[in-house]
């Protein structure tokens, strides 16, 4: 793979007007300001990111994630993008230093495909068919389309969110440029290879969108011909999965002490682990300054962030050539240098251990678990028995993008799936109370 060819401002959708746009250097900027503006990603204010939505605390949603992680993702690819061109000067003509741009929309758009209540809505969501009611479609659906199902994943459903044309949309969804949405799939190869970790990158309805993306970007194919597709990693992929991984990390700490979840004390000490002596020193001076221990554990927050990017920066460089031909393994975090990396997998390891099982955590998993799981049992009844009166009901609630009259039982499936995993988790909650005629209307 090689940079002039990877990065591209054309845009899925609208290629038969890519050459009449001159002003290249703003396209992806352009992809920015599209995701910022849109429905979709508003919604993630309303979303889960690790906690329940509380109501005294602040602390993350989706949306505060996606705008941290696109500044983290900014400073990653700015300082790339400058150690790399002292690395490639006859590069300074191309588009490598719109990468820092390229990474931050990418980093915006990276969640938007997440369904409520986190996490656990992807696995509702996949278990329904695999071990719920949902077990009896099997036999409808191609063994293809079956994998899509039963391994129903967030990042796939985003790259749909942003390409497909639902009703009444114009051709190529968001319409960003071919190089932004090549940078959000984190696992570039179809649900057949899923395995256990329930990880692929698209469905099999947009198998051949990527396909184009790839092609016209020069991304490595890793499979052969008749064999369920594998592409390598478009390269700034690493930087998008950094960027998350080093917001998520350390603002659940954060998140976590102003729970009292973890003390002050243990706080201040996974922080510190970050640094050097020295710096650990004048950290401590500034941090002597201000009385507020919120104050002083965000500035060792900040800090430790700042850490970990410049170690992903240098990593990422020195490892170009095997990222570049697609041999590359395993997310940058885990090959930074061992100092830091170790105190990266201290809090990773307290945040298992003391944050993702704490008891909130847990019951908005469970909650979570059984709307979704309701949800999508009686939509997909609905879609199936449309002249049922009940499923009427249901079907007249929903927006005419969402094509429920499908002319296949998959596509008719997939419209659900799109419905739900667009709802916030209030308007899910909502629902669900409704149907079960816990909350009715006032009339």
């Amino acid at each position: 793979m090689n940079w002039s060819q990877l990065i591209s401002n054309k845009r899925f959708g609208l290629e038969a007007l890519h050459e009449i746009r001159k002003e290249d250097r703003t396209e992806f900027q352009r992809d920015y300001d599209r995701l910022i503006f849109s429905s979709p990603f508003r919604r993630l204010q309303n979303k889960t990111q690790v906690f329940p939505l509380p109501g005294s605390i602040f602390v993350h949603n989706r949306l505060t994630h996606s705008l941290e992680v696109s500044c983290v993702g900014r400073s990653l690819g700015n300082d790339a993008a400058r150690l790399l061109l002292q690395k490639h000067p006859e590069l300074s003509d191309s588009h490598l230093l719109e990468i820092g741009a390229i990474v931050s929309a990418a980093c915006l758009a990276h969640d938007m495909g997440n369904p409520p209540f986190g996490h656990s809505g992807e696995k509702a969501i996949g278990t329904y068919f695999s071990e719920g009611k949902g077990l009896a479609l099997k036999p409808l659906v191609a063994p293809a389309e079956w994998e899509d199902l039963t391994h129903f994943e967030g990042n796939a459903n985003a790259f749909r969110l942003l390409t497909h044309q639902f009703r009444g949309r114009r051709p190529g969804g968001f319409v960003l440029t071919y190089s932004t949405l090549a940078s959000i799939v984190k696992y570039p190869f179809s649900s057949q290879l899923a395995g256990n970790k329930q990880k692929f990158g698209f469905f099999l309805s947009e198998q051949e969108d990527y396909e184009r993306i790839a092609n016209e970007l020069g991304i490595t194919r890793l499979s052969e011909e008749g064999e369920p597709v594998r592409y390598a990693r478009h390269p700034l992929v690493y930087l998008v999965e950094a960027a998350d991984d080093i917001c998520y990390q350390m603002m659940d700490i954060e998140d976590a002490h102003k729970l009292k979840i973890l003390t002050s004390q243990e706080t201040k000490e996974l922080y510190s682990h970050f640094f050097t002596e020295e710096r650990l020193k004048r950290i401590h001076k500034i941090c002597q300054l201000v009385t507020d221990t919120n104050e002083q554990i965000a500035y060792l927050r900040s800090s430790a962030i700042g850490v970990l990017t410049k170690a992903c920066v240098e990593t990422f460089v020195e490892h170009e050539e095997e990222i570049l031909s697609g041999t590359f393994q395993g997310p940058l975090i885990k090959q930074i240098a061992p100092p830091v990396r170790d105190a990266y997998k201290k809090c990773s390891e307290t945040a298992f251990a003391k944050i993702y099982c704490a008891k909130d955590v847990l019951d908005i998993e469970l909650a979570g678990y059984q709307v979704i799981t309701t949800l999508v049992d009686l939509m997909i009844e609905a879609v199936r028995y449309p002249h049922k009166a009940y499923s009427q009901l249901l079907i007249n609630r929903v927006s005419h993008q969402y094509d429920m009259q499908a002319p296949t039982l998959y596509g008719k499936i997939q419209a659900v799936l799109d419905y739900i995993s667009g709802m916030t988790d209030v308007y899910a909650l909502d629902l669900y109370r409704k149907i079960n005629g816990n909350s009715l209307p006032a009339v």
